[in-house]
């Protein structure tokens, strides 16, 4: 894969995630042609001009909206290699997208540098490379539909707060509302949406809908 790839796009909005890969990028070579991009337009729009192309995307922080769209790019541009390099990613997310295409390598910022730096020398040696977290949580669990099945109950302290989420109320604005600390509801969010098996806001709104925690009555008031 090395000799197809001629850019890089970095899908990225932490300036330190994004500094430490263009360090890690030069220890493979010079060559490579390394473009910043900041919304999903932007990146389709790169490669539909050069998708000879490496994606580093952090998608809990870019604006995709669930698994399915990367498929479909992944089938729309099939010269193009992912790399999802994020905090944290929901089990079942992990599962579909990985059982889904074989053009997708996983990376945590929380994984140690050397494992970093093994991960982007064998994504350049042409390899797909998936962290050991990743690979030790599928390993544990069999399959998505039975964890889907099991997943936990939500409390109704969670159920009131992802209620709130998903009627645009914001942290602090839940935190006041609550009057708890920020810290607690960022707790309590994280909590909801790994139980929940989702990555963002626009996620949890649809699970919360489908769960009849709102109806579209109320969450368009």
């Amino acid at each position: 894969m090395k000799d197809f790839i001629k850019h890089i796009y970095l899908a990225d909005n932490q300036d330190i995630s994004k500094a430490g890969l263009y360090f890690l990028f030069g220890q493979q070579s010079d060559s490579y042609d390394i473009i910043e991009v900041v919304t999903k337009k932007e990146l389709i729009d790169h490669l539909l001009l050069f998708s000879d192309a490496l994606v580093v995307l952090d998608y809990t922080l870019f604006d995709f909206q669930s698994v399915n769209e990367l498929l479909i790019l992944e089938q729309r541009f099939p010269t193009v290699r992912w790399l999802l390099f994020s905090d944290e990613l929901s089990d079942a997310f992990l599962r579909v997208l990985l059982i889904s295409s074989l053009f997708f390598s996983v990376l945590l910022k929380d994984n140690s540098f050397d494992e970093i730096q093994t991960g982007i020398k064998e994504i350049f040696r042409g390899n797909r490379y998936i962290c050991n977290h990743v690979s030790n949580l599928l390993l544990r669990t069999s399959n998505f539909s039975e964890t889907h099945e099991q997943k936990q109950v939500l409390t109704q302290t969670e159920q009131e707060i992802l209620k709130e989420i998903a009627l645009g109320f914001s942290t602090k604005e839940i935190a006041k509302r609550r009057n708890v600390s920020v810290h607690t509801v960022m707790t309590h969010r994280k909590n909801i949406f790994r139980k929940i098996a989702v990555n963002n806001a626009y996620e949890a709104t649809k699970y919360a809908m489908k769960a009849g925690l709102i109806d579209l009555a109320e969450y368009y008031i």
